[in-house]
């Protein structure tokens, strides 16, 4: 076999290979020979038919499956052979596949970028430290109450908080405007759902009652025509209802598992759950800051196809995410430079995350990968049923050891690092750190 390489971008590559024509007629006549003894045709005994028959009637279509083959299988024979880490699949075009002669082709691919890794201890981080105090406790068990609260009508003006029901128009400069027109709308006072202004504009106002609340609309709003007009709405209310929270009783915790023990078992289980959600927040955000670290200091050359693929996918999440049907919606109408620099970001990552793999020759442990099942676990009736099932479904199990690559990844990186430790605040900590401006 013999393969030429040619450079065609930065990261891109072209094979030209060429493969001896005794490979592929071998293979050929091999295939017809085995074929021959079970093919049955009008006027031959099984197992008797002529191979010029058989050539005749069979050989083009498997001659031509043999090349589909041997193309696939030099390819990779070429790049093991020159040393090349394909990215993506390869286009592979003919030049030569003429009968009885060497056959020639080309591959054109692009090749994983070579890294050059940062001394992990030139890297700082900063590690986040909290716990979940009394005051979060109370927090919560409110944030509890009120998902469970009712509404009930309220024979009063509308405050912040209340739900409200309301018909409301839009105009600028006297013409009512596309979006700005709503009849029947329930709106909890308060939620932000609206352009700010509009919901202060309420306050204050009873049931039947209609008034006009003058807003400048935001600078980056969705409609260009309106960003930052001055607008006025007409809102009528129809009706007030203010929330009714539950008593913290039996009925109350039993809604959430807790059966016995009353307020105390209650406060016990909240805590549990926030301690758990709290240490998976703080591992999240410490793994966010190594990446995002590790990111700014290394140069990565993304190859294009990733990317590509990386849009792909994103894309079709992003149809589920917003309910769509992906059988009905098409979701190449969303353009690929809505997804591009998340694509890039998140193929970077992996690239840097893959390469400390390499060099470092990780493998998933097998103790941090059961430790991860069994916390995953913990959170079902039957934990023992939940890991059965993990380690009888390899792919399942594949997830949680590619996560627990990862850990060891940050791990490996936080034990080289410079880390400085900081005291936040539950809430802080749940909170995703703010996205950093671009140089």
């Amino acid at each position: 076999m013999q393969v030429s390489v040619e450079i065609t971008s930065g990261l891109g590559r072209r094979l030209t290979i060429g493969v001896p024509a005794e490979r592929v007629e071998a293979e050929v006549n091999a295939r017809l020979e085995k074929a021959s003894r079970t093919i049955r045709l009008k006027g031959f005994r099984e197992g008797r038919v002529p191979m010029k028959v058989v050539r005749q009637r069979f050989g083009a279509g498997v001659r031509q499956e043999v090349l589909g083959e041997v193309m696939s299988q030099s390819f990779y024979e070429a790049v093991r052979q020159e040393d090349l880490r394909p990215a993506g699949q390869p286009t592979i075009e003919p030049r030569s596949l003429i009968n009885g002669r060497d056959i020639e082709f080309t591959a054109t691919f692009e090749v994983y970028p070579e890294i050059d890794l940062i001394d992990f201890a030139k890297l700082s981080i900063d590690k986040p430290l909290s716990s979940v105090e009394d005051a979060d406790v109370d927090r919560m068990i409110e944030v509890l109450r009120n998902q469970q609260a009712t509404w009930e009508p309220a024979d009063r003006a509308a405050a912040d908080a209340d739900r409200v029901n309301i018909d409301f128009l839009g105009r600028r400069d006297g013409e009512a405007f596309e979006g700005g027109t709503a009849q029947g709308s329930d709106l909890v006072l308060g939620s932000g759902r609206m352009v700010p202004g509009f919901e202060a504009g309420i306050v204050g106002m009873s049931a039947g009652e209609t008034r006009m609340v003058a807003i400048t609309m935001p600078e980056n709003y969705h409609a260009e025509a309106l960003k930052g007009a001055a607008v006025e709405f007409e809102i009528t209310v129809n009706s007030v209802s203010a929330r009714k929270q539950p008593e913290l009783d039996d009925a109350f915790f039993v809604r959430f598992g807790v059966s016995d023990g009353g307020m105390d078992a209650f406060r016990v289980e909240v805590r549990n759950n926030m301690e758990r959600e709290l240490r998976q927040a703080l591992r999240n955000k410490l793994k966010s800051r190594v990446l995002e670290a590790l990111l700014e200091r290394t140069e990565v050359e993304v190859p294009a196809s990733l990317v590509s693929q990386e849009i792909e996918s994103l894309r079709r999440q992003a149809v589920r995410q917003f309910g769509g049907d992906e059988a009905r919606f098409d979701a190449s109408m969303l353009p690929d430079d809505m997804f591009r620099a998340q694509a890039e970001r998140r193929v970077s990552l992996g690239l840097l995350l893959g390469e400390v793999i390499r060099r470092e020759s990780l493998k998933a442990d097998p103790a941090r990968v059961r430790q991860m099942v069994e916390e995953t676990a913990s959170t079902y009736e039957e934990p023992q049923e939940v890991i059965n099932w993990y380690y009888g479904n390899r792919e399942q199990l594949a997830t949680i050891e590619a996560v627990a690559l990862e850990d060891q990844v940050i791990d490996l990186i936080l034990g080289r690092a410079a880390v400085n430790e900081s005291a936040c605040s539950y809430e802080d900590a749940l909170r995703a750190d703010p996205p950093k401006a671009k140089a």
